[in-house]
């Protein structure tokens, strides 16, 4: 067994990442989840050769890395996206988490006993309680690899209920962690529940605060050296988790807040900001895959008891516990279909999440604690492994899924630039009045920049012959008037660039 210490520890973390991404690709080709694969690479190397037994250093990297995860999630998610479906979305990622943590409490309460292990109601709540958030970075990851796009807006609803339930589920953890700690007694609703709603009230404002203020410091601060602007949100994303769990709000749900405040207003150096988080957001996954893959010891995985336990909680999240609470949840609202609410349930993936929440216990020295992280930890591969290998094909199977467009042009454009730049595919209604540049009507102040066609981009003349599906680049000042000649000419589908 390999030492992991010393000068050793560069040299295998570089092998590890290496052998990581490689697998990745793997998974983007066979239509996996990257994350399940960087788990298995971490499980492969801690099996026999590296040791590495530290619950503290993998909680708290798992801390700063769902920080960076939620603060990404958050900017990247578009208000006027989710604004249609934010009712449901909040109703899934708080009622969703506590319905989705009863009934699977009650399962494992029940079933324990048959298997050898007598757990109280509370211990089986907390084992429920880190399992009921949902990744949607596997579901995303795997429909971009096949570039298929969701019917319903679904894609919205699934990233904010991702986004904002890990929060819900980290107050619940700790919520039960305490009353299983106190021995089950003085279990008081009313405290409880003031705890809840001054944990959301507290991590909603200060998050919005601390966002805001991110925003103003940006704009305004101006760094001669642009990588700087990159550290400074992170100085921001870390102040807004530590400071809000100074004043007893939810850190987490402060910096997916956070994370939404900054990525939905104008900010200095946006698409610099957006790519280096992007690639650390990946980097922390990995890593966090990666050392939850290093500290779980096999050998207690594979017993007999361990895998019938966490084989039966992980099939009754996938068939009955998350698909309930997401009918239940999604009762009320009318604008969603039966196939739609069926993929909501089935895609329900738990991620490394879970993990890193059931990891609490253990540093808390609770009983059970271990068979608690184990138990998890095999339910989290059993739905990685049957609902990440079938989101594709579900979609598909449920007439949910049409296969994305891809931008032709990659183009980056400054935050303060006012004029508008537009990606639309030529078709027969645009070239009735000419097929040449000069003949297509088009407002003043509008040029077509660049034409892409048959893998070949050009810069048009106004004598340059238009053909059925050219891409055209334009950019205009006037962008409501190009809006309505876009519609007039029977165009529906317009990509913009930011």
């Amino acid at each position: 067994m390999f030492e992991l210490s010393g000068e050793h520890i560069v040299l295998v973390g570089a092998l590890l990442l290496f052998v990581a991404v490689m697998a990745g690709k793997v998974a983007y080709r066979f239509g996996a989840p990257a994350l399940l694969l960087f788990l298995g690479v971490g499980m492969l190397f801690g099996w026999d050769f590296i040791s590495f037994n530290s619950p503290e250093l993998t909680q708290f990297i798992g801390m700063v890395a769902l920080c960076i995860i939620l603060f990404s999630g958050g900017m990247d998610t578009q208000m006027q996206e989710i604004r249609p479906i934010i009712g449901p979305g909040l109703v899934l990622a708080t009622i969703g988490v506590v319905m989705t943590a009863l009934i699977l409490a009650s399962f494992v309460y029940l079933v324990a006993p048959w298997l050898g292990f007598e757990l109280t109601f509370p211990m089986a709540l907390l084992l429920a309680a880190t399992m009921s958030s949902t990744d949607s970075a596997s579901v995303f990851s795997i429909l971009r690899s096949k570039k298929q796009g969701l019917r319903e807006k679904l894609r919205p609803m699934l990233e904010l209920e991702s986004g904002s339930n890990d929060p819900m589920a980290y107050m619940l953890t700790l919520l039960m962690i305490s009353v299983v700690a106190n021995g089950g007694g003085n279990v008081g609703i009313g405290s409880n529940l003031f705890y809840v709603v001054v944990q959301l009230v507290m991590g909603a404002l200060m998050g919005y605060l601390i966002g805001r203020a991110a925003v103003w410091s940006i704009n305004r601060i101006n760094l001669e050296n642009t990588s700087l602007y990159s550290v400074l949100l992170l100085a921001f994303i870390f102040f807004s988790f530590s400071f809000t769990d100074l004043v007893h709000g939810n850190g987490y749900l402060a910096v997916y807040i956070s994370g939404l405040v900054v990525g939905n207003h104008r900010i200095t150096q946006k698409r610099t900001l957006m790519v280096f988080f992007d690639g650390f957001t990946w980097l922390m996954q990995i890593v966090m895959f990666l050392m939850l893959g290093l500290l779980v010891n096999t050998r207690e995985l594979i017993q007999p008891e361990v895998l019938i336990l966490g084989g039966m909680v992980g099939f009754f999240m996938i068939c009955l516990a998350r698909p309930l609470a997401v009918f239940l949840c999604l009762a009320p609202f009318r604008s969603f279909s039966t196939k739609a609410r069926c993929f909501i349930a089935w895609v329900g993936l738990r991620g490394a999440v879970p993990i890193l929440f059931a990891l609490y216990p253990v540093v808390e020295e609770l009983p059970h604690a271990d068979l608690l992280f184990n138990v998890v930890f095999l339910s989290t591969i059993i739905s990685l492994l049957i609902q990440g290998t079938t989101v594709s094909g579900m979609a598909n199977l449920l007439g949910l899924s049409f296969e994305e467009r891809e931008a032709s042009f990659e183009v980056n454009m400054r935050e303060d630039m006012t004029a508008g730049m537009t990606e639309v595919e030529v078709n027969e209604q645009m070239l009735q009045s000419g097929r040449t540049l000069k003949e297509i009507t088009l407002p003043e102040n509008t040029l077509v920049m660049m034409i892409y066609r048959d893998n070949d981009y050009f810069v048009p003349q106004g004598k340059t012959e238009l053909r059925v599906g050219d891409k055209l680049l334009v950019i205009t000042d006037r962008k409501e008037e190009l809006a309505t000649t876009y519609r007039e000419m029977g165009i529906d589908e317009v990509m913009k660039h930011h």
